[in-house]
């Protein structure tokens, strides 16, 4: 079976059983729902304008001290799309980050200076997610220190790239309370049509099965081609492209009715079924 069909009957499911899922609040649960992030913007004017004009409210993250990074998140915030700082981390492997990166040898002090110097190259930044940094994302220590720093500079949230099974990121961000959110697929580790066609088809069964799921991708010709043809027809499958924040709002919501008290002939709930930390559990396995 090719690819396209692959996809197609993917999203088909997804449209015939989507009504089994729902929750309180202003989504409507008996679709699903999907966000994505394009990563490593900055660096490449027309890469940067192909991405800001994707149909729907695509996530641009945008590499901090690159040449048209301010361009693009003008660009973007213009165009509807949230705005996040694809801060760069030490890798396992030794990878170069780029400019603004973190790594573990860095005190705190010189850390927390380089986030901040990052956050504010950027204009209209709504978040954060880590570009490379198996390495860091996996120290606690100095996930502690970046999610004090981004606590201090407001109303930010963070993405987990996943970069790293051992990523303590999300659980870090969750310990200081900035609302976070953890990446399901990758799209384009093999950056062809078809490839990328079969890991999108994933992201829609993810986000049949658990009512959600979040993708990052990069700005490939494959990536964008792909995004270009299957975003606008993603409402006739009753799968909805929805802002990071809108995911937020709802994780929010669902944390809240989850803390709230128990009617008196639902005590017998089990008390982990459905809580927020058994979600993240399920996103770790990714």
């Amino acid at each position: 079976m090719t690819a396209r069909l692959v996809l197609a009957a993917a999203l088909t499911a997804a449209m015939l059983q989507a009504g089994s899922a729902c929750a309180a609040g202003t989504m409507d649960f008996r679709a699903s729902y999907v966000s994505i992030i394009i990563d490593d913007l900055g660096n490449n004017r027309d890469a940067g304008d192909r991405v800001t004009r994707l149909p729907g409210p695509v996530a641009c993250a945008i590499l901090p001290h690159t040449p048209f990074a301010t361009r693009i998140a003008a660009q973007a915030h213009q165009r509807g799309k949230e705005v996040l700082l694809h801060l760069p981390m030490e890798a396992v492997d030794g990878q170069e980050p780029g400019p603004g990166a973190l790594d573990t040898g860095m005190p705190r002090t010189l850390l927390t200076l380089m986030l901040a110097y990052d956050l504010a190259s950027l204009p209209y930044i709504v978040g954060v997610n880590n570009h490379m940094g198996s390495l860091l994302t996996s120290r606690t220590l100095p996930m502690q220190w970046v999610m004090q720093e981004i606590r201090y500079q407001g109303s930010l949230f963070f993405v987990d790239s996943r970069t790293s099974a051992q990523s303590v990121a999300a659980r870090t961000a969750t310990q200081y309370r900035i609302p976070n959110l953890t990446r399901n697929v990758f799209l384009d580790d093999l950056p062809t049509v078809k490839a990328v066609e079969q890991q999108f088809a994933l992201l829609m069964v993810l986000a049949h099965e658990r009512g959600h799921a979040i993708a990052i991708g990069h700005p490939h010709p494959a990536t964008l081609a792909v995004l270009q043809q299957w975003l606008p027809m993603l409402a006739f499958y009753r799968i909805h492209l929805v802002p990071l924040s809108a995911l937020i709002a709802q994780k929010r919501r669902a944390i809240a009715a989850w803390q709230a008290p128990l009617p008196s002939s639902d005590l017998r709930r089990d008390p982990l079924a459905g809580t927020p930390e058994a979600e993240d559990s399920t996103l770790a396995r990714q």
